[in-house]
């Protein structure tokens, strides 16, 4: 029975991060704004899920594939990224991923949404430690919010 569930869960997820990876993988630029959350204003992706840095990303270099970006898309975009509603576009920049797609950065952070977060405004991924170090929003300023979630 704990297997059956266990399998549940992990098919669920794995769907969800493919909806958001297709869902991301239009061909028009990424968009990088904000909103009002539980935590304060944060930065979120074009349909207002929030985006956030993985603490074992250094000097704008990607730690998340494989497994890791199925649970946590990178934000991928198709051209020059655009800041709306507050995003500052002198801190959107971008790198390259392994197959070639461009992911957008913020203040130098590779930027991601979390599967869990299905709708605008979520912050359930803020202060998780998976994958091998922290997940944490980001202010419009570029700095990491801890919380200490979960």
């Amino acid at each position: 029975m704990k297997t059956a569930g266990l399998i549940l869960i992990v098919a669920t997820l794995s769907l969800a991060g493919l909806t958001s990876a297709l869902a991301a993988s239009g061909s028009r630029p990424a968009t990088v704004s904000t909103a009002k959350t539980r935590l304060g204003k944060v930065i979120v992706n074009g349909s207002g899920r929030t985006l956030y840095l993985f603490e074992k990303d250094k000097r704008g270099m990607r730690a998340c594939s494989g497994a890791c970006a199925s649970y946590w898309p990178p934000l991928i975009t198709h051209g020059k990224a655009k800041a709306l509603g507050g995003a500052r576009k002198s801190l959107l920049g971008t790198i390259k991923r392994a197959n070639g797609a461009r992911q957008v950065t913020y203040a130098g952070h590779p930027l991601y949404t979390y599967v869990l977060d299905t709708k605008r405004g979520q912050t359930k991924g803020e202060g998780s430690n998976l994958f091998g170090a922290g997940w944490d929003a980001l202010t419009p300023a570029g700095k990491k919010i801890e919380s200490g979630g979960s």
